[in-house]
């Protein structure tokens, strides 16, 4: 007879070590230098400690401080030689428990001098192909000239002070040290040439139109800015190389802006001149504008951006700002811009939303730009706090994303003829809603871009993938025939798949340093994004997630958090244990793959089989010396197939029936359920990413059931767990994550029975798309 093995659904009465293993697995000898690497471990060996700055529930401590950088600037552009001057003050005021002997100041113009060294740490070949302006750049040039040219840097009272330029960073020495709560003036003047981004590339400077000899400027970076003194690491005097962002300290900025008279301007903070910038038409137009919620109003049409475009004005005027603590300013300038606004209610207030673009963006800009501004600063808010500046704007620039507090650059342009693809409407409404996002994070939630880019981009990406649903909804004439939903290109877990289950050689974990990462766009915007999404939607569900995030978001407004207050803030306002979470997906390159092993089919029986009796005489007991048990038999037995032919459940078991009987009224006895079909589910885990087990079972009368597992299943075996499973019906299927939530890089084994794999070429014969 073919040897038949049991389950032991429940041993009734029984000592625990009854049916243990009949050897005790031996625990491994522990080795000098052992390593606990259990996915459960706490963080702590990663985590600093919490202290009287930073607690430990993410939140700033009592003794928490930041340092203030208020500046008063004068900038005049210089429209026909391409070069921009100022001159600034800076008040610098250390909250800090520490003197400071010298100031840290960023030049990150300073990229792009002609000793930069930027280009001496891209290892790079003879390229195969090369865009026109990067070969001339490279190979028939001396180089662009575009650092700072740093004329003086003085006290208030015109005294030199002793300064050290260290590449993209400034010391300046200080006459004596600045005690805590002390304030210390100077002042830098300065000038360099703008470069022509579109060539040369950059996160600001001009695009260059030929037809009509006109620049558009999207300035930002343009002034030397003060770095970040905390209490993480002192000053944060990490070079800029070109692709990590900033980190920089709030402040009050009082700028005036000088540029030619016909030009349109507009930037970070107040414009405080308005009457003497605007004319009387445009000042009508902007008072019927903070009136109208449904339809932007144009503040200049494009038949007088047109108009404006061919005359280019001697005379010069200037624009004057006021912006209350903000971490930065930007400011975009041409004779080509059509402007429009909108007014959006935040909570209780009106905010402005903005647009800004050259004809050659329409007609997809006026259709689309400032209502991808208004729905995204009503999706942030939602998601993090009402935002709590003025306005918002939108400025069109060719091949550019980028944010600035209040202002941003933004890619997606029509073909000459004005006519444009589903890729251009939806890339330019997306890089809108990412960067008109940035307003909250980094620009009020003030992380440091320089060390840790995920921070920025990752939390970005993924509020923007709730607010890109968001505009889908809300604004559905702007969906595409055929989409149901916004098509967003990052945010479900199935888009990072590709990624994750990529060469280990070329990827990093999210906790490296932007610079030092390999397919930069995956690790800081799309594994992060995708993570806090598949923690949202899978682990935690959006209640306990957004309101956690909401605590971080208010908790860090207007301050500077580290990784590490956003870890502890998730938890602490949840009661969520996610360590396991942030060290998988954050810490590690692993990945998520998890299937079906093997699955066994059982039936109730009263009998026990000779495995049980062998087992019973080798513990020396007799069978008589258990009380009464319930048995499993296994599919394919001889006692599988007469338990079959017995009925139900209790019918299947007498002793089962007699205990029932005997412990349940007739009212208690009436809602039992009565299982006839047992199964042993094991499943695997051949990837390294611990993460829920989401899975279906399919029934033979066509019905379905959805099971979550949580994480913590796979606590005490990181390779495979068993499930016992009960159920009235006949299982017909099971599939792991059917609705492809984990980013689960192998779908194979997700399945039993276990389904079929078309060859690849069957796949390109059936037209199946990889």
């Amino acid at each position: 007879m073919k040897k038949v093995k049991y389950l032991f659904l429940s041993v009734l009465f029984v000592s625990a070590g009854m049916f243990a293993q009949e050897q005790d697995q031996e625990k491994p000898e522990r080795k000098p230098g052992h390593t606990n690497n259990n996915k459960f471990k706490q963080l702590y060996d990663e985590f600093s400690t919490p202290n009287m700055f930073r607690t430990a529930s993410g939140a700033p401590g009592p003794a928490y401080y930041q340092q203030q950088a208020d500046y008063k600037m004068d900038i005049n552009l210089d429209d026909k030689n391409a070069k921009i001057s100022g001159f600034e003050t800076i008040t610098y005021t250390n909250n800090s428990p520490d003197q400071l002997k010298y100031l840290w100041v960023q030049l990150d113009q300073n990229m792009r001098a002609k000793d930069s060294q930027t280009p001496l740490i891209q290892g790079s070949g003879v390229a195969p192909a090369q865009q026109l302006g990067s070969f001339t750049s490279s190979y028939m040039s001396d180089g662009f000239d575009g650092g700072f040219k740093i004329e003086a840097v003085t006290d208030t009272n015109g005294k030199a002070l002793p300064h050290m330029i260290n590449r993209t960073m400034m010391r300046v020495e200080l006459p004596k040290p600045i005690k805590t709560g002390e304030k210390f003036s100077f002042s830098i003047k300065w000038w360099y040439n703008i470069n022509d981004y579109v060539n040369m590339g950059g996160r600001s400077g001009y695009e260059y139109f030929p037809k009509d000899g006109n620049r558009n400027y999207i300035i930002a970076q343009f002034y030397p800015r003060m770095a970040v003194y905390n209490d993480v690491e002192g000053w944060q005097n990490s070079q800029f190389w070109g692709r990590d962002e900033f980190a920089l300290p709030f402040g009050n900025f009082e700028v005036n802006i000088t540029v030619p008279a016909d030009h349109i301007l507009d930037a970070t903070g107040q414009l405080t001149n308005r009457k003497d910038v605007f004319s009387s038409e445009m000042m009508k137009r902007y008072e019927k504008a903070k009136k109208s919620y449904d339809k932007p109003v144009m503040i200049v049409t494009q038949k007088e951006a047109e108009k404006a475009e061919k005359g280019f004005s001697n005379d010069t005027k200037t624009w004057k700002f006021y912006a209350e603590n903000v971490r930065d300013f930007g400011f975009a300038s041409s004779r080509k811009y059509i402007w429009d606004m909108m007014a959006v209610k935040i909570g209780d207030k009106d905010v402005m939303a903005v647009s800004m673009y050259p004809k050659e963006g329409n007609p997809l800009w006026e259709e689309w730009s400032t209502y991808a501004v208004a729905s995204t600063l009503k999706s942030y808010s939602r998601m993090t706090f009402d935002y709590p500046y003025h306005k918002a704007i939108s400025v069109h620039a060719k091949q550019q994303g980028m944010e600035y507090p209040m202002i941003c650059f933004n890619y997606g342009r029509p073909d000459e003829n004005g006519k444009y693809s589903d890729r251009i409407k939806y890339g330019m409404i997306s890089v809108i809603i990412h960067e008109v996002g940035h307003n909250f994070f980094p620009m009020i939630v003030n992380s440091d871009e320089r060390q840790w880019t995920w921070m920025d981009e990752g939390l970005n990406t993924f509020v923007q993938y709730v607010a890109e649903q968001d505009f889908g909804k809300w604004y559905p004439a702007a969906l595409s025939e055929g989409d149901e939903t916004y098509p967003s290109r990052r945010g479900p877990a199935a888009k990072i798949v590709p990624y994750m289950g990529g060469d280990q050689d070329y990827i990093a974990p999210i906790m490296t340093k932007g610079l030092n990462t390999y397919q930069f766009g995956n690790n800081a915007y799309g594994k992060p994004g995708t993570a806090l999404n598949i923690l949202r939607e899978t682990v935690m569900g959006p209640e306990l997630f957004d309101y956690a995030f909401r605590e971080y978001a208010q908790r860090w407004m207007f301050k500077h958090p580290t990784p590490e207050d956003f870890f502890r803030t998730m938890e602490d306002a949840s009661a969520f244990d996610l360590d396991w979470f942030w060290r998988g997906w954050f810490y590690t390159t692993d990945y998520v793959d998890i299937g079906v092993k093997e699955v066994k089919k059982y039936y109730v029986s009263s009998e026990p089989n000779e495995e049980v009796k062998e087992m019973v005489k080798k513990r020396g007991m007799k069978m008589s010396d258990l009380p009464p048990l319930v048995y499993m038999v296994e599919e394919g037995s001889d006692e599988f197939k007469e338990s079959m032919k017995k009925g139900t459940l209790l019918e299947k078991s007498p002793t089962l029936k007699e205990y029932v009987m005997d412990n349940f009224t007739a009212e208690e006895r009436k809602n039992l359920k009565e299982p006839n079909y047992f199964y042993n589910v094991t499943f695997e885990k051949p990837g390294g990413l611990v993460m829920p087990i989401i899975v279906e079972y399919t029934y033979a009368d066509g019905t379905s059931k959805t099971e979550k597992y949580p994480a913590q299943i796979w606590r005490l075996n990181d390779k495979e767990v068993s499930k016992a499973v009960a159920s009235d019906k006949e299982i017909v299927k099971i599939t792991v994550d059917p609705n492809l939530e984990t980013a689960d890089v192998d779908t194979s084994n997700n399945s039993w029975p276990k389904e079929a794999q078309q060859s690849k070429f069957d796949e390109f014969k059936n037209g199946v798309k990889n």
